[in-house]
């Protein structure tokens, strides 16, 4: 398992990529993320582009400890590194969109 390491933008950004994917993979889960996000399923890629959108993933996602902890297992990290990489994304500028 990988350890929860210092995290630069690049590999938080990626990061945030696999977690929405692995969201996108089920159908419970995407109607989740999309529920809490407000987004309609045509309205993600265009929100994608915004600055706080994959630190909305990465919160959407450490706010569901069953989707976090199945997450983690399967991109076989730390948990505690979904967290590092949204603390990376926020150092870097990223704000969640309201």
């Amino acid at each position: 398992m990988k350890s929860a390491a210092r995290w630069d933008k690049e590999a938080a950004e990626t990061l945030a990529i696999q977690a929405l994917a692995f969201i996108g993979e089920e159908p419970e889960r995407l109607a989740a993320f999309l529920q809490s996000s407000g987004l309609a399923i045509e309205q993600v890629r265009d929100a994608a582009q915004q600055s706080g959108f994959l630190v909305g993933v990465l919160e959407h996602m450490l706010g569901d400890e069953s989707l976090l902890l199945a997450f983690a297992a399967s991109a076989r990290l730390d948990p505690a590194a979904i967290e590092q990489a949204r603390a990376a994304l926020a150092r870097e500028g990223y704000r969640r969109s309201p």
